[in-house]
C-alpha cells in the first residue's frame, strides 16, 4: 500500500455541520482513513509523492518543465458525460427539457447504493474550498469528500482549498456538499448528481474534472445558478478580462463561448504590434459571477483561482501566455510524452511524441498523440497577465456582455444587440459546433443559450426570465455582444485571422460602451459602420471585410424559425418578452 500523507485530523474549530456531513459520508463509504486537507504545499507535495508511488502520475523532465506531472485517465474517463448528469428538484419541469431529471427520492437512493462500502482500504479526503476571493461577499463555499487525491491536488489549484475556506464555512453557516468516488471507473456505473433544493452534489464513477471536481461546472455553475436566481445574482459559463486602453482606463468584459471556442485565448489575448499602448489583463477564462453593485452597475468575480484548460492547439502563437506558465508547476492530463520527458500534444511546433495519452508507444494509426480534450491545470497567478483585481473582494464593474459561438457561415463577425432584452434574446439563440470537450460527436450545430446548455441547472425558461428580470436590478446594464472568429469562405478558409486581432473587435465594442463607435442598424442588430473597425496593419481586404459584416435575410429567417422552434420547446415557461423580442426581429427580417 502506498505510504500515506501526514495525517490530518479533524480540525478543532470545524464547523459542526461540515464534521456532520463527514461523518455520514464516512459511515456509508467506509474508507480505511480520513485526510482533512489544510491546502498548504507541503500537503501539494505529498499528494503528488502518493500519486507517483500509486503509479498515477508520472514525472516529467523537471530541467524543461519544473513542477510539472502527467495524469492519464482511464480511456473510458476522458470528459463530461452529459447524458449521466442529472438535476434532481421535486419537479421535473423546474429542471426543464434542458436537463436530464430524476426523482431526488430516486437519485438518493442509486448514489447511495453506489457509494456503500466504496471507499473500502482508501482514503476519504474532506476538501473544504472557497469559490471567489475567501473576503468577497459574493463568495460561496463547498465541501467536497472524495477518494481520488488528483481530485485534491487539482481543487487546491482550482479554488481556494483548505483552513481558510474551512472557517469562512463556519461564519457563513451554510455550504454545498460534494459526494465523489472514482468507485470502479465503469461506464455503466457512472452517474452525476444535483440536488440543488439541498445545495448537493453527487459524483461516482468519474475521475475526470469536470465529473469529479466538483467545485468547477457541478457547483460553480449547476449549482450556483439555482443559487444565483433565489439571490438575485448571475452565475454564467464566462470568461473575464481587463481591456486597458492606451489612455490608462481599465474596461472589464465578460464573455460566453461554449468549451474549446476561444475563452481561453481571448482572455489572455495579446494585443498586436499594430495597437501600441493597449493592454489585456486576465481575471479568468471559464466561469463568472455577477452581481448588482451599489452604485447601480453590474460587478463581476471569478469563482476559480485556476485553469482546468484545453491544452491541444496552444503554442507561443495561438497563446504565448497560456503557453509560458504551463511550462512549470502544472498538472497535465492526458497529453503524449517525447523521448526526454516533455509533455507533447498537437498544435505544437516542437518536439515528437513518442508514447501517447494512454501510456503506449505512439502510433498515428491509433489516433492523436493527445487527447483531443487534454488538459492543463495550473493555479492562476502563474498567468504573467494576471489581473490584479483577481482577489477584489468587491470584484469589477462589467461594460460589456460578448456572446460568441463556433459558426462558419451566418453571424457576422461583430453586433450589438438593440437593448438587454433583446441581448437575452442574442444570447437564447447562441448555436455552435460541437467539440470534444464532451463525449459524442463532434462538428454538429447545437443550440448552446449563453455557452449554459450542459451547466444551467434549472429550466432554461426561469433561467432566460431571471436575465430579463436584471432590467429590474441593475440600474446601468452592461451592452450586450455577439461576435462569430470562425466564420469561413466557400473553399472553407477562415475570414478573420483570429487571435490578437480580435482585440480589433473588442477596440469597437468598448467604443459602442462609450458611445463614441459608429453603428449600422440591420434587422439582427447594430454593426460597425465603413471605416469603424480599427484595420490598420491588418491584412483583410476590403470585400473580406464586407463579407465578415454581410447579413444574409433570408439565412437569417430560417435561423430565427429555428431559434422560435426552440423557444417554443420550453411551452409555457419560455417568458412572453423574450417571444416578443423575436418577433420584433422576424418584422424587421421581412
Amino acid at each position: 500500500m502506498a505510504t500515506p500523507l501526514p495525517r490530518t485530523d479533524r480540525p478543532a474549530r470545524a464547523p459542526k455541520a461540515v464534521a456532520a456531513f463527514v461523518d455520514e459520508v464516512a459511515r456509508l463509504t467506509q474508507p480505511e482513513r480520513i485526510h482533512w486537507c489544510d491546502g498548504s504545499q507541503e500537503e501539494y507535495e505529498g499528494l503528488l509523492a502518493l500519486m507517483h508511488e500509486r503509479g498515477d502520475l508520472v514525472t516529467l523532465n523537471q530541467d524543461t518543465h519544473p513542477g510539472c506531472h502527467l495524469h492519464r485517465s482511464n480511456p473510458s474517463d476522458v470528459a463530461r458525460v452529459e447524458h449521466l448528469t442529472f438535476v434532481c428538484t421535486h419537479h421535473s419541469h423546474d429542471a426543464g427539457p434542458n436537463n436530464n431529471w430524476m426523482d431526488p427520492a430516486d437519485a438518493h437512493r442509486l448514489m447511495r447504493d453506489l457509494f456503500e462500502g466504496c471507499m473500502r482500504g482508501r482514503t476519504l479526503y474532506v476538501v473544504p474550498y472557497c469559490m471567489g476571493p475567501i473576503d468577497s461577499p459574493y463568495a460561496r463555499c463547498g465541501v467536497e469528500v472524495t477518494d481520488s487525491p488528483y481530485v485534491a491536488a487539482n481543487m487546491g489549484l482550482m479554488t481556494r482549498m483548505g483552513s481558510a475556506a474551512l472557517e469562512r464555512i463556519g461564519r457563513d453557516g451554510k455550504f454545498v456538499k460534494g459526494w465523489h468516488s472514482t468507485g470502479e471507473l465503469d461506464p455503466d456505473r457512472r452517474y452525476i448528481m444535483h440536488f440543488p433544493e439541498e445545495l448537493t452534489i453527487m459524483s461516482y464513477g468519474s475521475g475526470y474534472g469536470g465529473n469529479a471536481l466538483l467545485g468547477k461546472k457541478c457547483h460553480a455553475l449547476r449549482i450556483a445558478s439555482w443559487q444565483a436566481r433565489s439571490e438575485g445574482w448571475m452565475a454564467e459559463h464566462m470568461m473575464l478580462l481587463g481591456l486597458e486602453s492606451p489612455q490608462g482606463k481599465t474596461y472589464y468584459v465578460a464573455a460566453a463561448f461554449p468549451s474549446a471556442c476561444g475563452k481561453t485565448n481571448l482572455a489572455m489575448l495579446i494585443p498586436p504590434g499594430s495597437m501600441p499602448g493597449w493592454k489585456v489583463w486576465t481575471l479568468g477564462d471559464d466561469i463568472a459571477w455577477l452581481h448588482p453593485g451599489p452604485d447601480g452597475r453590474l460587478y463581476a468575480i471569478n469563482p476559480e483561482s485556476g485553469y482546468f484548460g484545453v491544452v491541444p492547439g496552444t503554442n507561443p502563437h495561438t497563446n504565448r501566455h497560456a503557453y509560458d506558465m504551463i511550462r512549470r508547476d502544472t498538472l497535465f492530463t492526458n497529453v503524449a510524452v517525447t523521448a526526454d520527458g516533455q509533455p507533447w500534444w498537437e498544435g505544437l511546433e516542437d518536439g515528437t511524441p513518442v508514447t501517447d495519452w494512454q501510456g503506449r508507444p505512439y502510433d498515428a494509426k491509433n489516433g492523436p498523440a493527445a487527447h483531443p480534450n487534454s488538459r492543463f491545470t495550473v493555479s492562476a497567478k502563474q498567468n504573467p497577465i494576471c489581473s490584479p483585481m483577481i482577489d477584489a473582494p468587491a470584484g469589477v464593474p462589467i461594460s460589456a456582455i460578448v456572446f460568441g459561438g463556433r459558426r462558419r457561415e451566418l453571424a457576422p463577425l461583430v453586433y450589438q444587440a438593440r437593448n438587454w432584452s433583446h441581448g437575452v434574446l442574442v444570447g437564447a439563440s447562441v448555436a455552435s459546433e460541437t467539440t470534444a470537450a464532451a463525449t459524442g460527436k463532434v462538428g454538429v450545430v447545437r443550440r448552446d443559450p449563453m455557452a449554459m446548455k450542459p451547466f444551467c441547472g434549472y429550466n432554461f425558461g426561469d433561467y432566460w426570465a431571471h436575465w430579463l428580470a436584471m432590467a429590474g436590478k441593475v440600474e446601468r446594464l452592461p451592452k450586450v455582444f455577439h461576435v462569430n472568429w470562425f466564420r469561413r469562405d466557400k473553399d472553407g478558409r477562415f475570414l478573420w485571422p483570429g487571435f490578437g486581432e480580435n482585440l480589433r473587435v473588442l477596440e469597437w465594442i468598448i467604443g459602442r460602451c462609450e458611445g463614441k463607435a459608429e453603428a449600422v442598424e440591420t434587422p439582427i442588430g447594430w454593426l460597425p459602420a465603413p471605416g469603424a473597425l480599427n484595420t490598420k496593419g491588418l491584412d483583410v481586404s476590403a470585400a473580406t471585410l464586407a463579407e465578415l459584416l454581410s447579413v444574409d435575410a433570408e439565412a437569417w429567417r430560417t435561423e430565427m424559425a429555428e431559434v422560435a422552434e426552440y423557444l417554443d420547446s420550453f411551452d409555457e415557461r419560455t417568458p412572453a418578452d423574450l417571444k416578443a423580442e423575436l418577433a420584433d426581429v422576424q418584422r424587421r427580417l421581412g
